[in-house]
């Protein structure tokens, strides 16, 4: 899956907010103001379904936000993140790939000066039916 939404809790503190994820359990951050606050639950939750990911654990189910139970000084609000754009951002590093083609192809790629580092990125883009705009 490439986008998620959790509720996460808003706890009011003497300065800024504590932010948790009553359905992953450790997830959490804080903030001083409430853009920083959506920012770092954001990021939180991006770090946290990544991790989960690359291990192949199972990502628990969100609750609705309405069953979500508060306590004084807390409120409950949705947050998204996209794990393509996570990945794009944070794990951008180049990966060798060792492939086998004709030699024919081979040769005639090579002499008409072809990347295939780069016919591979963009097939494989397409393949996945990802935005290519979003990934040169």
């Amino acid at each position: 899956m490439n986008k998620y939404v959790y509720p996460a809790i808003f706890k009011k503190e003497k300065k800024g907010y504590s932010i948790f994820f009553p359905d992953l359990e450790g997830c959490q951050t804080e903030g001083d103001t409430m853009d920083e606050c959506f920012y770092m639950a954001e990021d939180a939750l991006s770090l946290y379904l990544f991790d989960l990911e690359e291990d192949k654990k199972e990502i628990a189910k969100p609750s609705n936000p309405l069953d979500v139970k508060t306590e004084k000084d807390e409120f409950v609000t949705l947050i998204k993140c996209d794990m393509e754009e996570y990945r794009r951002k944070y794990d951008s590093k180049a990966v060798k790939k060792t492939l086998t083609i004709p030699n024919w192809l081979n040769t005639l790629s090579e002499n008409a000066n072809i990347n295939f580092s780069n016919v591979l990125q963009n097939a494989l883009i397409e393949k996945l039916n990802l935005d290519k705009k979003l990934h040169k």
